[in-house]
């Protein structure tokens, strides 16, 4: 609950610090304390040294691994603000406004990582959805910006009537808005499951496909994190998707044996054509910012595996998938707002001109194509070893071994431009405190590849 509390607080303080500073730079430094004291105040939530005591009647359940998700995406979010503050600071004039609403995104984030009830589920999709609209939007002299930011809206709306539906659905079929209920034969104890009930879950799933950008419900991810600032673009493809995915966990881990056999093939044919249409797609794209789009599609599939494979190892791995994701993602669209030009020509030369950050671009990139000795290998690893623990599917580890490596064709091109071909790469003016904080960022990724552990030892706390 402290999370939920501070991090809604602290939205309502960034709004009134606007009136009481001009200065953007304070601002940047007033979100990076209040992050810092929503760590802290996690934090003792998760050890039980402070927290507010408020019954909450079994809507939230806070749990051990719903505390440390919100711990590492707050963390996450405090590294995001370090190297893309002075780029929200040039987003426009409202930058108060928008840290405002990336607190109140942090606070639809908590809920949904300790949500109990359809409503909480409902409520926690929709403070964190409606931020983001406006953030897309944020670049009001941008038409791009203003048809992603309609787009992103109209197609949110859409799901969120879907989404409503398969609630009423639900209730309707077990007469409860709790998580686990479930329509049990009172006799035998066996699941009955009704229409209702099996339509009220597919209906969420759907809803929740879009949400985390899944196939075949995919299509407004690329115009819209293509039309939006790209320094929101960063937040939206890694801290939000996480939180969708661990929301996505929560609801299918028990109602998933509603579906009986039915589940593992649906999903199975998601994560298929996640992977097909997110890498293939990718592959032709001219522009690193599109390409970065369709990758994070395909990173969604992947991702999916821990819906596939409900178990310890699925638990553990969406952990260390959404850090090293989220670090390797926010880290190459830091650079990518560096560049002038985000085509692949744009990067050309780059090892000449930028030796530091051609080398921290290069090793964000291996992450994302999850090379060993980084981060994102052992997050890729985890997913299918955890599939393989389920037993049953290894054709579709090697499927989703196949398409890993159509991913590293597409990040390679661009390491490629930055080492072997001749140009000169333009980039904005610098500082020594972005280069200091990429370089932090990518020894931090190559330490996650190493000692993956240190993330891993923390859920055991």
């Amino acid at each position: 609950m402290n999370a939920i509390i501070i991090s809604a607080l602290l939205g309502v303080v960034m709004m009134f610090s606007g009136i009481l500073t001009s200065n953007k730079s304070v601002l940047k430094y007033i979100a990076a304390i209040g992050l810092l004291l929503l760590i802290a105040f996690n934090v003792m939530d998760t050890y039980a040294i402070f927290k507010f005591d408020i019954n909450t009647r079994g809507l939230l359940n806070f749990e051990k691994f719903g505390l440390y998700f919100n711990t590492l995406a707050f963390a996450a979010t405090f590294i995001y603000v370090l190297l893309s503050g002075s780029d929200i600071e040039k987003a426009g004039i409202n930058v108060a406004e928008y840290f405002a609403l990336i607190f109140f995104v942090l606070c639809g984030l908590s809920i949904l990582s300790g949500f109990n009830g359809m409503l909480m589920l409902f409520l926690g999709i929709e403070i964190l959805s409606i931020p983001l609209y406006i953030l897309t939007g944020s670049d009001k002299r941008n038409l791009k910006s203003n048809e992603a930011s309609l787009k992103y809206f109209l197609m949110g709306s859409f799901t969120t009537g879907i989404m409503l539906m398969g609630i009423a659905f639900f209730y309707g079929a077990t007469g409860s808005f709790t998580l686990n209920a479930l329509p049990v034969v009172p006799t035998t104890g066996m699941i009955n499951p009704s229409f209702l009930h099996v339509g009220g879950l597919l209906l969420l799933f759907v809803a929740m496909c879009f949400k985390v950008s899944a196939a075949p419900f995919h299509f407004w991810t690329p115009d819209v994190y293509d039309g939006a600032p790209s320094v929101f673009t960063s937040f939206m493809a890694t801290i939000v998707k996480a939180a969708g995915f661990v929301a996505f966990i929560r609801l299918f881990q028990t109602q998933a044996d509603a579906l009986g056999p039915t589940w593992k093939i649906i999903l199975s044919i998601v994560i298929i054509l996640t992977l097909l249409i997110g890498n293939i797609t990718a592959v032709f794209q001219q522009s690193v910012k599109r390409m970065l789009a369709y990758s994070s599609i395909a990173q969604a599939g992947f991702m999916l595996f821990a819906l596939f494979s409900s178990n310890d190892l699925s638990r553990e791995g969406i952990l260390l998938y959404s850090v090293a994701y989220s670090l390797a993602t926010i880290g190459i669209f830091a650079v990518l707002i560096k560049m002038n030009d985000y085509t692949f020509d744009g990067f050309n030369g780059l090892a000449k001109s930028n030796p530091v950050l051609a080398f921290t671009t290069t090793v964000f990139l291996l992450s994302l194509a999850g090379i060993p000795l980084t981060a994102g290998f052992f997050a890729k690893y985890y997913m299918l070893a955890s599939v393989i623990k389920e037993g049953g599917a290894l054709w579709l580890v090697i499927v989703a071994l196949f398409f890993a490596a159509v991913s590293v064709y597409y990040y390679f091109r661009v390491i490629q431009a930055i080492y072997f071909k001749e140009g000169e790469a333009a980039t904005a003016p610098i500082s020594g405190g972005f280069k200091f904080t990429v370089i932090l960022l990518a020894a931090l990724i190559i330490l996650l590849g190493v000692f993956p552990s240190i993330i891993l030892n923390g859920f055991y706390f």
